[in-house]
């Protein structure tokens, strides 16, 4: 059977903290415009994030990471700790 790697691609990502201060940091520096807080009948839920497969929920300590299409997306942290490690651009 084929077996594929995934091709090293450096990644901007930053750490969601669940509060809208975060929020608001990451619509200033990272770009991101497309997350909002979800309600269900007029409680707060939680937050979702629109990807280019549809929108996604964020929970607090999910990684926002930028694609390389420019997308943004959420990460749950184990995954995104056994996929990533720290690129020091030399």
């Amino acid at each position: 059977m084929p077996m594929f790697r995934k091709k090293p691609v450096v990644i901007e990502a930053r750490q969601f903290d669940g509060t809208v201060a975060a929020k608001n940091e990451m619509e200033l520096s990272f770009g991101v415009t497309t997350m909002w807080l979800t309600t269900y009948k007029g409680k707060l839920t939680g937050w979702s994030i629109g990807t280019l497969e549809g929108s996604h929920e964020v929970t607090t300590g999910d990684w926002i990471i930028r694609g390389v299409k420019g997308e943004f997306y959420p990460c749950k942290p184990d995954i995104f700790e056994a996929t990533y490690e720290a690129y020091i651009n030399n």
